[in-house]
């Protein structure tokens, strides 16, 4: 019963993140990150700025907690795949949780603004390469464990989970890149197909 209530409470604490990042990631798109102040994303979600200050110690944390919340996902939907995907088209479909936040309904008007406030400024820039850095351990991780249950593990110093992750991860940030140039009007998921496939799989095993 115990472990039910923290997850639940972890749950609650998780969505009222959410909240906070939805309302204060509307806000910088529309006013621009060194205009927003906490007071403002505070009275956008209905509390007062130490309330904000329980979720979240900086407002760059803020706005890196909207991509946070997603990345944390991605090694959760690596190991939901299929176990003879090759994978390549596996770590594509990792990516897809991103993407779904980016194209989903109601957020695609401030999307690539924020994508492309958090390329432009430097301290959002770092925090969110350094998620990413983290989440690609955790992937690679997982590329390991899934060699493992098909009976072909990686041998220790095989560098090929790693350099598959750091491809499709740069492939990501590529295609970011792409994204923002285009004033997010074009396709996420385009750019990101475009860019794995200039690279493609040529060092993956199609069942690890």
């Amino acid at each position: 019963m115990g472990g039910k209530r923290v997850g639940l409470r972890e749950l609650s604490r998780r969505a009222v993140r959410e909240e906070i990042t939805d309302a204060a990631t509307a806000l910088f798109a529309e006013r621009g990150f060194e205009a927003t102040t906490v007071d403002d994303i505070a009275a956008a979600v209905g509390m007062s700025q130490r309330s904000v200050f329980r979720y979240f110690a900086t407002k760059e944390e803020i706005v890196l907690g909207h991509f946070g919340v997603v990345v944390d996902d991605m090694p959760a939907a690596l190991r939901a795949r299929p176990a003879d995907e090759p994978v390549w088209t596996a770590l594509r479909r990792v990516l897809d949780v991103l993407v779904a936040r980016a194209e989903a309904p109601g957020h695609q008007h401030w999307a690539a603004p924020v994508h492309r406030m958090v390329f432009e400024t430097p301290a959002l820039l770092a925090g969110y390469l350094q998620k990413l850095h983290q989440t690609q351990d955790a992937v690679v991780t997982g590329l390991r464990e899934r060699a493992a249950s098909a009976g072909a593990p990686y041998a220790p110093d095989d560098p090929t989970p790693r350099a598959l992750a750091a491809a499709a991860f740069g492939c990501l940030v590529a295609a970011q890149h792409s994204w923002i140039a285009s004033g997010g009007k074009g396709s996420f998921a385009g750019a990101l197909d475009r860019a794995m496939g200039a690279v493609g799989p040529r060092g993956e095993r199609r069942t690890p």
